[in-house]
């Protein structure tokens, strides 16, 4: 408050100063008629104007600028708001014609027999993404450990511009990669190895594996980051206590950085959720819930992505694609929310 009312009180002085300095210019040209000290003066006028402008104009701009970046921010949540209506209104031709409770328990995928069971998908997306979880989640926290606190300095900034470019590659770039080696390596070697030789390849196992490869960068780099963010205080203390480097930590640096590395699990689900070229690839798109891990299946996403085709032909199949849109969006907000509810009371629990 202080500042503005000084602040507008230089601003009248200013401009009280330049128009005296205009008022003594014109009697200086008129009763002295002096040009030079006129041009001065005038000189003079102009710029304690332009100053007194300027500062105006700041205060606008600054004015402007921040209502400009508040819609912005509502421009944002009526994004989510209108996504949601969309979805909503998109799947009332659905619900017109088929219950929900059969849509979500049934496990008949036939749209062109009207029959849009979705519990078979809904089952193989969580089998699919559970998988990868589990196997990206203990390789990506071991992986951000040894470039955080064993890795030489070297080999870390070599490593870490890697990782990053691998988290921006091209999802059907995986899928592709996938094809070459995973569905290979799965026929041939893993699912023998497990008694299976009547696999093909594609399927659950699959997917899960090049999800789990596509979540790696994402938690790696989160991780790296949270570790790096503890102080180095905090190390000393117990590395002088008497504790080893693991036991450093696992009750240090996991317990300092909590909220950062559940945070980093939880965003790997997201991506691991909703991802769909890569899975359409390799998971084999049978609306089924396999006896193996093995077997050909179906996630929500990858169901769209098959299915979009004949959607201008069957409006009824255009909503149902639409609800499964719907879920998946459902689902990732619940998780979210869940997530934020976890986050809170973990950076309570573990502040240091």
């Amino acid at each position: 408050m202080r500042f503005n009312k000084a602040s507008a009180i230089v601003r009248k002085k200013t401009f009280l100063s330049a128009l005296l300095i205009l008022i003594l210019s014109l009697f200086t040209l008129f009763v002295f008629q002096n040009l030079i000290l006129f041009f001065i003066l005038i000189l003079i006028s102009l710029m304690l104007l332009t100053v007194n402008v300027v500062v105006i104009s700041r205060r606008v701009y600054d004015l402007l600028g921040t209502r400009l970046m508040l819609l912005i921010t509502l421009a944002v949540v009526a994004i989510f708001i209108v996504l949601i209506a969309v979805l909503l209104n998109g799947s009332i031709y659905l619900t017109e014609h088929a219950s929900v409770i059969d849509v979500l328990l049934s496990s008949t995928w036939k749209p062109f027999s009207n029959h849009f069971g979705l519990f078979a998908v809904i089952i193989d997306t969580l089998i699919v993404t559970a998988i990868s979880m589990l196997i990206a989640v203990p390789v990506s926290l071991l992986t951000a450990i040894y470039i955080t606190e064993y890795a030489p300095s070297r080999f870390r900034n070599a490593i870490r511009p890697f990782i990053d470019v691998l988290a921006g590659v091209p999802s059907v770039v995986f899928g592709l990669c996938a094809l070459l080696v995973f569905v290979p390596l799965v026929r041939d070697t893993i699912s023998p190895f497990f008694g299976i030789h009547t696999s093909s390849g594609f399927g659950l196992f699959t997917a899960s594996l090049i999800l789990s490869i596509m979540v790696f960068p994402i938690i790696i780099s989160l991780c790296v980051e949270s570790f790096s963010s503890i102080p180095i205080a905090l190390k000393e203390a117990s590395l002088s206590l008497g504790a080893t480097k693991w036991e450093t930590v696992k009750k240090v640096i996991f317990r300092a950085s909590g909220p950062g590395v559940l945070s980093a699990i939880f965003l790997g689900f997201g991506r691991a959720f909703g991802e769909t070229v890569a899975v359409m690839m390799v998971i084999g798109n049978s609306e089924l819930i396999p006896n193996t891990i093995f077997g050909n299946g179906q996630t929500l996403a990858s169901l769209i992505a098959n299915n979009y085709t004949e959607v201008a032909s069957i409006p009824l199949l255009a909503s149902a694609l639409i609800f499964v849109a719907l879920i998946l969006f459902i689902v990732v907000l619940i998780f979210n929310i869940c997530a934020f509810i976890v986050l809170r009371r973990a950076s309570r629990r573990w502040k240091y």
